[in-house]
């Protein structure tokens, strides 16, 4: 983003404050670049099943001891000893698989 004010400012300002634009931009732009570099560079990618336990999801299908809730967007298939209703919230606890074991809230 900042590199494009910079072009802009080298375009449209007047000389010599043209250059003195650009090129404050550009130590911005940069001081952004290795600011977010340094910030996420030792972040792991938080991906797969493990990391929805402890999430809350809504129920879809009856949990009786299996059905369906809905999770970040996702239908996943459930289990819940207890038996839940559809509608209800429910707080993912584990998982078999690629089935969420699942306890109402």
């Amino acid at each position: 983003m900042f590199f494009l004010v910079a072009v802009a400012l080298l375009l449209f300002l007047p000389s010599p404050w043209d250059l003195v634009g650009f090129t404050i931009a550009l130590l911005v732009a940069l001081g952004e670049t290795l600011f977010w570099h340094r910030t996420v560079k030792g972040r792991r990618a938080a991906v797969g099943v493990e990391n929805v336990i402890g999430s809350e999801a809504r129920v879809l299908s009856a949990c009786r001891p299996t059905g369906q809730v809905h999770l970040n967007g996702e239908i996943w298939e459930a289990r819940c000893t207890a038996g839940v209703d559809p509608g209800q919230k429910v707080r993912v606890v584990g998982r078999r698989g690629l089935t969420l074991v699942v306890e109402q809230m």
